[in-house]
């Protein structure tokens, strides 16, 4: 029977317990010590069916994470960019039995409205029984975003994360003895599945910042093309103990890889594709084929078929269904399952031409142009908006957009600080062009690649100040 997910972090620290399995910012643990703390934790949520977490970059997050899901109790996966009114609907609708942060992002949900207690992974511990976690027990409640806006809760569980640790195991070089870097907040599922499966191999966490912990010994780094370039950026010496880089989130230029490159001169270049509902699908090693449209070689155990342009997956690595008021419904169909990419398929190749929806990924997070165009024709004198997905070096992809106004429009100012106050901050577009009207078909339809031009066109406007999504752009008067 497939080993489960804390199955194998237990058996790594009853092998070699005095290992450390964990470095932070300010402390780290053995892996004697942090199985002890997961042991402790998982009695104290003893009866609950979930627990809602918000993680950061630290231990504590870890425990409670590996503690409910050695105990069976399936974690709800919070994140920094949550709106207050999503929140609200994420908790009614997993009711988790205790919401856990650490100490310091406690005000976050309270400005959230959040007004429950809040617990610590440490005031949970017991020394009471723990549960036992069989394969079907649901392990993991993600968020990702939905064409309305609201947030979308995608159920996996056990034996699909088994599985796809077995995927992990056969593919990427991690064992006893590496230090996997790991810089994103654990928030993003794709750092907490790396963070998760390298202490599922023996190795040890890094999770401080990419400039810590590369020149500390780091043999593998989790990364996302956002942070790639950051390391470029970083101005550190030539990195040669990372052996393998792995990636996920929007496609990997070959620009990127060149200049990471450079910084890891022995790594490998791993970069993978997969969803949230999917996990696993393909990936590529190396520089990446020329054709932009290569997605790589499918994983093994994954089948992929093109039902009219669109690819459909099987594999025992898929999710449930999505949580809703009436339950885990629309998941996989006989087996299959499409989130709705274009694409082909050449033998074990898989080729992608891009979404059926205008999702964007930006920076691994999903973005939806529907609910910026709401945001801002929501504002009386915004006749016409309109959102497009535009190449960011940094993001990968990142929102731009373009409306129509009348006489007494908000000005540029208001109309940031009215996208800042409604919209999460991946979802703030990074240029705002003030059109006479929008580019149509002949067919009376949004004319994409004309816009798209328009927006290429203008892309070095006025720069407004950062935020936390990246730099604004914004240009106020150019007229159709």
């Amino acid at each position: 029977m497939t080993e489960l997910l804390a199955e194998r972090v237990a058996r790594c620290a009853g092998e070699h317990p005095e290992s450390t399995s964990i470095v932070a910012a300010r402390e780290s643990i053995d892996y004697r010590e942090f199985w002890s703390r997961v042991t402790r934790t998982a009695a104290g949520l003893d009866g609950m069916n979930r627990v809602a977490v918000l993680p950061t970059s630290d231990i504590e997050s870890l425990v409670v994470v590996v503690a409910a899901m050695h105990a069976g109790i399936s974690v709800v996966l919070l994140h920094r960019h949550l709106l207050a009114n999503q929140l609200a609907r994420v908790l009614e609708l997993a009711k988790p039995g205790a919401v856990v942060a650490a100490p310091h992002q406690h005000r976050r949900l309270r400005r959230l409205g959040f007004e429950g207690d809040v617990q610590t992974a440490s005031a949970l511990e017991s020394d009471g029984p723990v549960g036992r976690a069989h394969p079907g027990n649901e392990l993991l409640v993600g968020i990702t975003s939905g064409t309305t806006g609201e947030p979308k809760l995608f159920v996996r569980n056990q034996h699909s994360w088994a599985a796809t640790l077995d995927r992990s195991d056969n593919t990427f070089d991690i064992g006893r003895g590496d230090r996997v870097a790991v810089p994103g907040v654990l928030d993003h599922t794709h750092f907490l599945y790396g963070a998760l499966h390298a202490l599922t191999r023996g190795a040890t966490v890094d999770l401080r910042p990419v400039a810590q912990s590369l020149p500390d010994g780091a043999t593998h780094l989790y990364s996302v093309p956002t942070i790639a370039w950051d390391v470029v950026q970083s101005g550190i010496d030539p990195v040669e103990t990372v052996r393998e880089v792995l990636s996920s989130a929007a496609r990997w230029p070959r620009t990127g890889r060149l200049a990471l490159q450079e910084i890891l001169p022995n790594a490998s270049l791993v970069h993978f594709y997969g969803a949230s509902e999917l996990s696993f699908v393909s990936f590529d090693r190396g520089l990446g084929a020329v054709e932009e449209t290569s997605a790589g070689l499918l994983f093994g155990g994954v089948e992929a078929q093109i039902r009219d342009e669109v690819v459909f997956v099987r594999s025992d690595m898929l999710f449930d269904g999505y949580l809703t008021d009436d339950g885990v419904v629309h998941g996989p169909v006989d087996g299959w399952m499409s989130v709705g990419d274009r694409g082909r398929v050449d033998g074990s190749h898989l080729h992608l031409f891009g979404r059926t929806s205008d999702m964007l990924i930006r920076a691994g997070l999903n973005v939806e142009p529907a609910a910026i165009e709401a945001a801002l024709t929501a504002l009386p004198g915004i006749a016409e908006a309109a959102c497009l997905a535009v190449p960011d070096t940094r993001m990968g992809e990142a929102p731009a957009a373009a409306i129509v106004v009348h006489d007494g429009a908000p000005s540029t100012d208001d109309i940031w600080r009215h996208l800042r106050a409604t919209l999460p901050s991946p979802s703030m577009p990074i240029q705002l062009l003030v059109l006479g009207s929008l580019p149509r078909t002949a067919r009376g339809k949004l004319d994409r690649q004309a816009l798209s031009a328009i927006l290429a066109t203008h892309r070095r406007a006025e720069a407004r100040p950062a935020t936390d999504s990246g730099n604004i752009r914004s240009v106020t008067a150019v007229r159709r």
